[in-house]
């Protein structure tokens, strides 16, 4: 059996035990915390990410019940950390001491340094006599090195009251090198439950720290994101659902007066929650724009769509946030001084690209790319579209797909989420003409379903698809992920579908599967 199968089987029993946080806990575990008092500190898991070659970050939350914060004692706590060559813990790489402190939710980020490029990992805390369940990482390759694959899962939009999370279970099963997750991984509004409910409430939305790290508590504790977790490093970006729906920059929906302190407090929240690392930039303005290279194989460029963007185009009288226009009736689209990245992080993006050395280079950032009108375009000037998009900020969109252009790098791909459907489209200069010699493909683009969001009836996009002539494909219907394996010579795309996302023991099936060949942009056949 080899280690990636004992991990699992070791992973799955452990969070068996979790499945009734605060009142099932295992005789093992509630044997392990006496210590504690005897509830068990490590109710939320462990995670790791930000994978270099030389380091990566660990992560946990101390917090005995998932959904009474107030449990907890004001007090700082030191925990231990390992980090091995080998499951059994006979190895040590590296350990250590850190402090979880109650400024922080109590919750620990350990930038462990020093590691070897290109392995495995396993990794555990330990408070009193408690035990973490135990993680498994990796680093990123050496920079001179070419992998011969790089297996990555990319997921979005993970809504607690519209499913089950058995796509995570099924992510954790697959093994991959990389988890990628593209926002929304909280809501900020719903019932905060340990079970998932079968029916949606609008209620108990956040707007205080508190509020925002009770959220992040309740996702977590489920066990099949917390399997994800525990099986590969992550990768992350945010979208609007971590702070609030369609916000932009320092504007909501409401334009609340109060809207800057709501922000920082989310930002300040999704820190303490995922294994990322801190920027100068301090907690109320975290820079997300992050490069990781795997080697000579693939840059990965992950963006932040959501802090610096500009205002959406053509709002509503006294109302912030998105709508669809026409393009006719709102002239604000096509102001080229409006930005979806912040000319700062279009800077940073252009020089990552030119300075690139690596066969791929993908783009992980939030939502849908490629020109989606709603209805049909007879003339230039026509179509209707959502302005919390790329369609909201064409001129930026086009600046980016310039800086692709003239930058020369390899082979680059859009990897998007957001919108709640699998697409698969080729990304031209000018989406409004045939693709030619004059108007190639410069990239090419996968966008991926929720893990449970919903989204609309699966008649509708295949209209859309129908009249946006360069999406190759378009599916609403189905919860899932994306799975991707990239080689020197080919990216192939597995879109993975839940056969039923309210069946906790959902089946999977691969809806379509795709591949780009090195040096040939566009969808292909796999």
């Amino acid at each position: 059996m080899d280690g990636q199968r004992r991990l699992m089987l070791l992973a799955g029993a452990r969070l068996a035990g979790l499945a009734a946080l605060g009142t099932g806990l295992t005789s093992s575990y509630q044997a392990g915390a006496r210590g504690n008092g005897g509830a068990y500190p490590f109710s939320l898991g462990v995670a790791s990410g930000s994978p270099l070659p030389d380091s990566v970050v660990l992560w946990t939350r101390i917090l005995y019940e998932p959904l009474n914060a107030t449990a907890m004692p004001p007090l700082a706590m030191r925990l231990r950390w390992e980090v091995a060559q080998d499951e059994a813990f006979r190895q040590i790489a590296a350990k250590g001491v850190a402090t979880a402190m109650p400024e922080l939710a109590h919750s620990v980020h350990v930038d462990v340094k020093g590691l070897e490029p290109g392995r495995w990992y396993f990794y555990r805390f330990m408070l009193g006599d408690a035990v973490s369940p135990v993680g498994r990482t990796r680093t990123a390759p050496a920079a001179a090195a070419l992998p011969s694959s790089l297996k990555m899962a990319v997921a979005s939009c993970q809504h607690w009251e519209f499913g089950h999370y058995a796509a995570h279970r099924h992510i954790a099963a697959a093994a991959p090198d990389l988890v990628a997750f593209l926002g929304d991984y909280i809501y900020e509004w719903g019932p905060y439950r340990l079970a998932h409910p079968e029916r949606a409430q609008r209620r108990d939305e956040s707007f205080t720290l508190a509020d925002y790290r009770a959220r992040y508590a309740q996702y977590k504790s489920d066990p099949d994101l917390q399997a994800a977790h525990l099986a590969a490093p992550w990768i992350i970006t945010w979208d609007d659902h971590e702070v609030a729906n369609d916000y932009g920059n320092d504007r909501d929906e409401l334009l609340s007066p109060e809207f800057a302190a709501r922000r920082a407090a989310a930002y300040q929240a999704f820190y303490e929650h995922q294994p990322v690392r801190m920027n100068g930039e301090g907690l109320a303005r975290l820079r997300m724009r992050q490069r990781y290279d795997w080697g000579q194989l693939a840059r990965i460029h992950v963006l932040d769509t959501r802090q610096y963007r500009s205002a959406h185009a053509c709002q509503r009288p006294g109302r912030g946030g998105s709508g669809s226009v026409y393009r006719r009736a709102c002239a604000e689209l096509g102001d080229p001084r409006r930005s979806m990245l912040g000319m700062e992080q279009e800077g940073w993006l252009e020089q990552g690209l030119r300075g690139s050395r690596a066969r791929w280079n993908i783009l992980a950032q939030q939502t849908l790319m490629a020109q989606s009108t709603q209805v049909p375009i007879v003339q230039a000037d026509d179509g209707r579209f959502w302005t919390d998009g790329w369609d909201g900020y064409p001129s930026a969109r086009q600046r980016l797909l310039d800086a692709l252009q003239a930058s020369g790098a390899a082979n680059p791909l859009v990897l998007s989420g957001d919108v709640h459907t699998f697409y698969a489209a080729d990304l031209a200069r000018e989406a409004v003409r045939p693709v030619s010699v004059a108007n190639p493909v410069l990239a090419t683009e996968f966008c991926g379903t929720s893990i449970t969001s919903s989204s609309r009836p699966q008649e509708r996009t295949a209209q859309y698809v129908e009249m946006n002539p360069h999406m190759h494909y378009g599916r609403s219907d189905r919860r899932g992920f994306m799975l991707l394996n990239v080689t020197p010579e080919r990216s192939e795309v597995l879109f993975q579908g839940l056969d039923n996302v309210r069946d906790k023991d959902s089946a999977l099936t691969t809806l379509a599967r795709f591949a780009v060949i090195d040096g040939k942009a566009g969808v292909g056949s796999a």
